[in-house]
């Protein structure tokens, strides 16, 4: 062989080892792209399949749940008086007092009248109906 025959052979060997080194980092890079791709697959199949086992169970469940038992509300005592006194709880935001109660039924706010609102008010504190928060603070009972 003569010198430019080696020189050109042996250029072209370089060459060669530069495309096989770009190769194998290509190949590298492509293999940990697979990695991370599969990673994400088996992510995806495990989703797939935790929303499978959901909608099964939930195709599993009774039409209808059911109820839980309450406790039945306690009878309100005879007289229209303690039907105002509700009317007035359903509309209050905040605990009452035996004055605000009379007052919200139109009651002049004298001793007598506010007496016996808290009388009544007591009675249905008795019977669950209400309860009393503070001393004197009325309120209807959370579920």
């Amino acid at each position: 062989m003569s010198g430019e025959q080696q020189q050109t052979l042996g250029a072209l060997l370089v060459r060669l080892e530069v495309r096989e080194r770009q190769i194998a980092m290509e190949a590298e890079a492509a293999h940990e792209r697979i990695t991370q791709l599969t990673a994400l697959l088996d992510g995806l199949a495990q989703a797939a399949e935790h929303i499978t086992i959901t909608r099964k169970t939930l195709l599993e469940l009774p039409d209808e749940l059911p109820l839980v038992p309450t406790e039945p509300t306690p009878p309100l005592p005879d007289g229209p008086a303690y039907q105002q006194i509700m009317a007035v709880f359903a509309d209050a935001d905040a605990p009452l007092r035996a004055r605000n109660v009379c007052e919200a039924m139109d009651l002049d706010p004298i001793p007598n009248n506010i007496n016996n609102v808290r009388i009544k008010l007591k009675r249905l504190t008795g019977r669950g109906i209400l309860t009393e928060s503070e001393p004197g603070l009325f309120t209807r009972p959370r579920p």
